[in-house]
Parts: C-alpha cells; sequence; structure tokens
C-alpha cells in the first residue's frame, strides 16, 4: 500500500515525538533534568494542550473566547473529586474531567456563540468567572480554602501522551470536512452560511472540543500539584493561555506549540522576580502587535517543506552565482 504525503509526515511526526520522549525520560531518570525544570517541563506539556484547544476556538474557528481557565477548573475539580472521593482510576477521571468541561462548553456555547467579536469576549470572560466564584462557594470540593490531597497520578508520560493526542486529534480535525467548515466561518461567516455552512453548529463543535481538551489539562494539572485551588483559574490564567495563541499565531498549531514552550521558559528564568513577568508579556505582545500582527507563525504550520525550500533556494542561489 502506497503511503500519502500526509501519511508519511505524520508518521516522521509521530517518530520524532517518540525520540523526543525516550531522550527527556532518559535524561529525567538519569537526574540530569531536576525537579525544577521536570516541573518546568510537566507545565509546557500542559500549556500545549491549553493553547492548541484554544486555537482551535480562537484561532481557527474565528471566535473570541477569553475564559479558557474555566473549562480548566472544571476539569481540574471533577477529576479530583473522581479520584479523591470516588477512589476511580486516573484515565477515568481524565476522561470524566474531559467530559465535564466539554458538556459545560456545549451547553455555553448554544446560546453565547450567537454573538461576535467584544460581545462574544465579555460573555465568555463572565462565564469564567462565574465557574470560578461558583467552586469557591462549594464546600465539598474545598470552597475558598481549595480541594486538597489530590494524589500525584500526573507524571512526564502523561503529559506527554494527552499532549501528542491532542495536537494529533486538533490536526487531524483540522484537515477534515468539519475543520473546514471552521475555517470558512473564520474567513467570512455570512459567506460560509450563504453556501449551506450551519455556522451555529460548528462554533459550538469548536468550542466543545476545545473545552474538553482544556478539562484535560485542568485533571492534569490538579493531580500533579496535589491542589486545585480557584486561584489557579483566574483571568490571568485565561490571558496566559490566550498570550500563547497570539504570539504563535491564529491558526497554527505549531506556533501555539512554540509559544507554549518560549513564555513557559520565560515564566521559569523569572521565578524569582514574578512582578516582572506581566511586564515582559505585554511588551511581547506590543512589540509583536508592531512588528509581526500575525504571530510568529501566522496561520502557518513549521514543517520539513520550509527548510527544504530555504535550503534549495539557497543551493539554486549559489549554483547560479558560480
Amino acid at each position: 500500500m502506497k503511503l500519502t504525503g500526509k501519511t508519511k509526515t505524520d508518521l516522521l511526526a509521530v517518530a520524532a515525538c517518540i525520540v523526543a520522549y525516550i531522550v527527556i525520560q532518559g535524561l529525567i531518570m538519569g537526574d540530569v533534568i531536576g525537579p525544577f525544570w521536570q516541573l518546568n517541563i510537566i507545565l509546557i506539556g500542559i500549556n500545549i494542550i491549553l493553547a492548541v484547544s484554544l486555537n482551535l476556538i480562537n484561532g481557527f474557528t474565528g471566535q473570541f473566547s477569553i475564559g479558557h481557565a474555566g473549562f480548566m477548573a472544571i476539569g481540574a475539580y471533577m477529576s479530583a473529586v473522581l479520584t479523591v472521593k470516588m477512589q476511580l482510576p486516573f484515565i477515568v477521571a481524565i476522561i470524566g474531567g474531559a467530559l465535564s468541561a466539554g458538556f459545560l462548553g456545549f451547553a455555553i456555547g448554544l446560546p453565547t456563540l450567537r454573538l461576535n467579536g467584544d460581545y462574544l469576549a465579555i460573555a465568555t470572560l463572565g462565564l469564567g468567572e462565574i465557574i470560578r466564584i461558583s467552586i469557591l462557594n462549594i464546600q465539598y470540593v474545598g470552597g475558598a480554602s481549595g480541594f486538597m490531597g489530590i494524589p500525584r497520578y500526573t507524571d512526564f508520560t502523561w503529559v506527554f501522551a494527552l499532549a501528542v493526542i491532542t495536537v494529533f486529534a486538533i490536526k487531524n480535525f483540522i484537515n477534515s470536512t468539519h475543520g473546514r467548515a471552521c475555517i470558512s466561518i473564520r474567513e467570512n461567516e455570512i459567506a460560509a452560511e450563504a453556501m449551506g455552512v450551519d455556522t451555529t453548529k460548528y462554533k459550538v463543535l469548536a468550542f466543545t472540543m476545545g473545552a474538553a481538551f482544556a478539562g484535560v489539562a485542568g485533571a492534569l494539572f490538579s493531580h500533579y500539584f496535589y491542589i486545585a485551588h480557584p486561584a489557579s483559574f483566574t483571568f490571568m490564567k485565561s490571558f496566559d493561555i490566550l498570550t500563547m495563541v497570539v504570539l504563535g499565531g491564529l491558526g497554527s498549531i505549531t506556533g501555539s506549540i512554540t509559544a507554549a514552550v518560549l513564555l513557559t521558559f520565560i515564566s521559569a528564568a523569572l521565578a524569582s522576580y514574578p512582578e516582572w513577568r506581566m511586564i515582559i508579556y505585554s511588551l511581547l505582545l506590543i512589540i509583536l502587535m508592531l512588528y509581526r500582527p500575525q504571530g510568529l507563525f501566522g496561520n502557518k504550520e513549521l514543517s520539513l517543506k520550509m527548510f527544504s525550500r530555504v535550503t534549495g533556494g539557497k543551493k539554486h542561489g549559489s549554483t547560479q552565482g558560480n
């Protein structure tokens, strides 16, 4: 059976992921990577899930959601309830966190995604805060003190595997007919609707998928830090995720991955100076808007073709010079 170009690319990507996992896991097991950087590698994986899932909503479907931390909170708390209160396996807790966040995304998306632009941003921001304030008043999950005593089930293997699954799931969705419908909504919603695309259906679908993957990230987060606290899921967390999406490029999965890695490393480097972190974030965004308003990658994806074109162009230029 002859493999297509996309299949070959996917197989190469999977092989690269396996190699990266073996190398990093080997360095962790050999104590070459210390506890501080292990923590940041875990955060990179969680941030990749969050950034790529938000990019599906903001970048590929053209909506403007800034309440992603609320869905992360639902995943964190629901998974903690399933493992601590009900003594269920971690995989069941992750699925439960994803389903609960996805269901809430569906329920919220139906009424709110009829809005556009700033109105949608305000609505999602308010909903994210409603989720957080509601959790503050539920004593069953710890209330304002947070949900403590969560077992640490999250490790590098879990985070790496789920980050890869998230990236490939969203990539395949974007390349499907449903994904093309979402992109058509981003490009021109009126024209898409005129061509028979059910815009509300696809906006809700993208919103639900993005919320579900945010729930997965929340489950990983709470089961690494032993606690789920409402203060971890404020507007500033949603802003962090949005910054990664905008920095990497709206409509670029590899851009979101690159930005998640970059900003997590910046946060780690500034761990001793927390007051400078948001200033640097703001300066990065201002510089980006001035010199690269479309983000680092725009809506393009990093691929081997890019490098082959660059290399081929240089070789061609040097041959002409000779």
